[in-house]
């Protein structure tokens, strides 16, 4: 896919790796739709990064667990844009618990909705418009091999993992459905002293950049003959 003058919805793009994703996406002449929740100050950094490259930008709220506000976030972008031919399902939360016997009801129906309903909802209201185009989901090691993380951040990481190669199988052959599964990522997210933990578990000797899983997402939009494929990005932590 030749990605100039395309649109793309990144969610959760406030920071972290759909910020990167935005970024990226807009030094290759993509019109970027930047989803948040609740930080829209960070949010409009992005938007202000992107906008460097000149092109057009769109900032908008919405939980992507909540049905009316997606569907109203993809009102928006059609009215500015016409059309959307880029998702990339990004938005997600690790949960606070680890241990299988401290994970509440409550926190187990939260990560899911967000980590696997959220990608589900967006994707059916974006359908609705995307005709031709590309889906990348944004998955995690722990969908593979339980991680280190709580039992709900897996779980919902690997029925994303699952949903991706779903989705592949429908839309095939006029979209194109594909994941990036990284492994720790150098974000907020982690503690100095996690850092400096993980580092030693990677081949590599440290953890992926932002943008490392960002240029992993950029190689599968610009591919058009992969779909229903999982890209690790995970320094040889795990290998299949």
């Amino acid at each position: 896919m030749e990605l100039k003058g395309k649109v793309a919805l990144v969610t959760g793009a406030s920071r972290g790796i759909g910020r990167a994703i935005a970024v990226e996406l807009a030094k290759r002449g993509v019109n970027v739709v930047i989803n948040y929740k609740s930080n829209e100050e960070e949010a409009k950094k992005t938007e202000e990064l992107c906008r460097q490259y000149g092109v057009e930008t769109l900032v908008v709220k919405a939980d992507v667990s909540n049905r009316e506000e997606v569907r109203e976030m993809v009102k928006k972008i059609i009215d500015k844009f016409g059309r959307i031919d880029i998702l990339v399902n990004n938005a997600g939360i690790l949960g606070k618990a680890k241990d299988p016997l401290e994970v509440t009801d409550e926190e187990w129906d939260r990560v899911i909705s967000v980590n696997l309903k959220g990608p589900f909802i967006v994707t059916q209201e974006v359908l609705r418009y995307m005709k031709k185009g590309k889906i990348v989901n944004i998955a995690s090691i722990a969908g593979k091999d339980g991680g280190t993380v709580g039992p709900h951040y897996a779980a919902s990481k690997g029925g994303l993992i699952a949903l991706t190669f779903n989705l592949a199988r429908h839309l095939a052959p006029d979209i194109l459905v594909n994941a990036v599964a990284p492994g720790p990522v150098d974000t907020d997210m982690l503690s100095p002293e996690m850092k400096d933990k993980l580092k030693k578990l990677s081949l590599t000797g440290d953890i992926a950049k932002p943008s490392e899983v960002a240029h992993a997402v950029i190689f599968l939009l610009e591919n058009d003959h992969i779909t229903g494929e999982v890209i690790d990005v995970n320094g040889g932590r795990l290998m299949d």
